[in-house]
């Protein structure tokens, strides 16, 4: 004879038996190098480790590191070039270029600043890659996310986003002296092809520093002419100023592509972050219902046991 509360117990298993599906734990098959005991061997955990490795954020960072190199150097070297030259052939008198000399020593004083500065940054963005995409392995698991994790995730894609459009200010001026060195050098390469013409004279064809407005109009001689300004087109320091700052503007490009390459990996980690607060929310959610049934299921049984 079945009596009410058993009734009652079966009705309840009947209704909630697809509520709490039975767990099968999966024991892995014993390999040549995991011990009986399940510890992993060396080669499991060395894939373990690469597949938590943040490979986009790490191409990231060595682009930006070799751009900001490339720039910070190469544009330190070609500065120290520039006013060589101009002290030497366009404004013999020091108080001309005084000023000049002054910004330029206070670029290069940025110039340590930058680097140093990204240094920090990048790998800072690094180690946020490495956190967040530990989080999106273990999504499913004991991970757990904060607001204040979220919150450094928006403040870095906005910190980004602004360094990125002043690299782009910063790639825009360093082409500044690329064009004008391009300019002295292709004017060299006219009169070189004109010396085999008689008729027109080489030495009308000048080049003149001072319509840039990098030194005033009183300097002298401010200009270069003919066969002078083929000499200075053949001095080292115009032939290792003019490619430095060629490399220099080609480091500003790929920093400006690792900026926007960071704000890409970004963006989409912060997307990763914001799912994971959901659905640990839903975890904390499934467990507490999950535990008031265990409840249910312990009143029913201590029901059962005494009426038995």
């Amino acid at each position: 004879v079945i009596t009410r509360p058993e009734m009652e117990i079966g009705r309840y298993h009947w209704m909630y038996r697809s509520s709490r599906p039975h767990r099968y734990q999966h024991v892995p098959a014993l390999r040549g190098n995991i011990s009986p005991l399940g510890i992993q061997g060396c080669f499991e955990c060395c894939i373990k480790c690469l597949g938590g490795v943040p490979y986009a954020s790490l191409v990231a960072t060595i682009l930006c590191f070799s751009g900001v190199a490339l720039f910070c150097g190469c544009g330190h070297v070609a500065l120290t070039g520039t006013v060589s030259i101009l002290e030497q052939h366009f404004s013999t008198t020091a108080s001309d270029h005084a000023l000049l000399s002054e910004v330029i020593q206070l670029m290069q004083y940025v110039i340590y600043g930058i680097a140093s500065f990204f240094f920090l940054y990048g790998i800072i963005l690094l180690a946020e890659g490495f956190y967040t995409t530990s989080a999106v392995k273990e999504l499913h698991g004991e991970f757990k996310t904060t607001a204040c994790g979220r919150c450094i995730s928006g403040m870095f894609v906005f910190l980004t986003y602004v360094l990125g459009v002043a690299w782009l200010g910063v790639f825009g001026f360093s082409a500044v002296p690329v064009f004008m060195f391009y300019n002295i050098w292709s004017t060299c390469e006219v009169i070189k092809s004109l010396q085999t013409n008689v008729t027109v004279p080489g030495d009308q064809i000048c080049v003149d520093i001072r319509q840039y407005g990098i030194i005033p109009w009183n300097a002298v001689p401010g200009k270069a002419c003919g066969p002078i300004l083929e000499n200075i087109c053949n001095t080292n320091e115009f032939y290792m100023s003019y490619h430095l700052f060629i490399v220099a503007c080609a480091g500003a490009g790929a920093t400006v592509i690792a900026l926007i390459h960071f704000l890409m990996i970004l963006s989409s980690n912060w997307a990763y972050l914001k799912d994971a607060s959901k659905m640990q929310a839903y975890q904390d959610i499934k467990a507490k219902e999950e535990q008031e049934l265990q409840d249910i299921q312990s009143r029913s049984k201590e029901q059962l046991n005494s009426y038995t």
